[in-house]
C-alpha cells in the first residue's frame, strides 16, 4: 500500500488491509542483484551517552537493513544497545553519527516536528510496560493516536472498535487497563500501534511481562501482521522462543550486530 493509500485508510476510518508481503531479500538483508530496497536502514550509526567523564557507546558504527514484511527479532545481553537501536530507528532519538533511512529518505537530521509526523504516520510502537492510560478504556486508548492525527472522534471510534476486534479484544473495548490481564493490555497496545496504519512496528520486549500462553498469542499476532498485511515488525527480545518465530534474527553485543 502506498503512503497516500494508507493515510486515506486512516482518514476514512476504514480497516483496509495492507498488501500482504514477505521479506524481499535473503536472510541477512545484504543481498544484491535486483532486490527491493530496504524499508528501514541504519548506516554506520553511532550513539554515545556521556556520564561525566565516562562515555557509553550504545551503538558502535552499526549498519542494518530491514525489509518490507520481515519479522526481525533482535537479541543480545542487557546493555548491548537493543533499545537504543529501536529508539534511533523509530525517530525517538538521533544518532551522533551515521544515518537512518526510512523508505530511502534520510530522517536523521529532520526537525523534531517532522520526526513527530513520521512517528505518528509511519511507525507504531509497542512497549513491555504497555503504557496504556489507566483512566481511559481500551477503545479510548486506541483512539488517541487517530485523534492526534486529526481523525474525527466518530471515525476514530469506528476504526478503534475494528482494530480491537482484529486483535481479539472487541468484547473488552469498554474496560480500563486495571480490568484487563497482561495479555489483554498488550493486545490493546498492539491495536493502538496499528491505529494510523503504520508501515513499521517497533516492539521492545513485548512479551517480557506475559506468561507463556499470552506471550505466544502476542507473537503469533505480530507474525500474522507481517504475513497477511505486509507490515514490517522489529522485536527486541531476550526470549529465544520468541526469536525463533521471526523471519530473521540478529544478535547484538556492545552496540554492534555480531
Amino acid at each position: 500500500m502506498t503512503r497516500e493509500a494508507a493515510e486515506k485508510s486512516v482518514s476514512d476510518g476504514s480497516n483496509t488491509k495492507r498488501t500482504a508481503g514477505t521479506p524481499t531479500s535473503r536472510p541477512g538483508g545484504e543481498s544484491g542483484g535486483g532486490t527491493t530496497p530496504p524499508v528501514l536502514e541504519a548506516v554506520e550509526v553511532t550513539k554515545i551517552y556521556r556520564m561525566g567523564p565516562t562515555e557509553i557507546r550504545a551503538l558502535d558504527s552499526l549498519s542494518l537493513s530491514i525489509y518490507k514484511g520481515e519479522l526481525l527479532t533482535v537479541m543480545g545481553p542487557s546493555g548491548s544497545g537493543k533499545t537504543t537501536l529501536l529508539n534511533v530507528l523509530g525517530c525517538l532519538d538521533v544518532p551522533d553519527s551515521g544515518k537512518v533511512l526510512l523508505d530511502g529518505e534520510d530522517v536523521t537530521r529532520l526537525p523534531e516536528k517532522a520526526r513527530t509526523r513520521i512517528r505518528l504516520r509511519k511507525i507504531g510502537f509497542i512497549f513491555q510496560q504497555f503504557y496504556l492510560i489507566p483512566t481511559l478504556t481500551a477503545l479510548e486508548n486506541v483512539m488517541l493516536p487517530m485523534l492526534e492525527a486529526g481523525l474525527s472522534r466518530k471515525r476514530a471510534a469506528e476504526r478503534g472498535r475494528s482494530l480491537l476486534e482484529e486483535v481479539g479484544m472487541g468484547d473488552r473495548a469498554d474496560h480500563r487497563p486495571s480490568q484487563m490481564s497482561g495479555g489483554e493490555q498488550q493486545r490493546t497496545a498492539i491495536a493502538r500501534a496499528l491505529a494510523n496504519n503504520p508501515e513499521i512496528i517497533l516492539a521492545d520486549e513485548p512479551t517480557g511481562e506475559l506468561d507463556t500462553t499470552n506471550a505466544g498469542m502476542v507473537i503469533d499476532l505480530l507474525r500474522r501482521l507481517t504475513a497477511e498485511e505486509g507490515i514490517t515488525v522489529v522485536v527486541v527480545t531476550h526470549d529465544p522462543r520468541v526469536a525463533e518465530k521471526g523471519t530473521r534474527t540478529i544478535n547484538m553485543v556492545d552496540g554492534r550486530v555480531v
